[in-house]
């Protein structure tokens, strides 16, 4: 009984952790689009000051 309880907490355990991997993984690309328009924007205006 004792086994089976530690596997459940264990099994728990790596499924939290698999769960907040896969939504950091979402983030992180979303962060990065965010950047990247950020960037382009900045381009643009400086394009924009210098009459291109």
């Amino acid at each position: 009984m004792r086994r089976i309880k530690l596997f459940a907490v264990l099994m728990l355990g790596l499924l939290a952790l698999a769960i907040t991997g896969l939504t950091g993984c979402g983030t992180i690309e979303g962060f990065g689009r965010d950047v990247q328009a950020g960037g382009e924007a900045i381009e643009e205006a400086a394009d924009r000051e210098n009459g291109n």
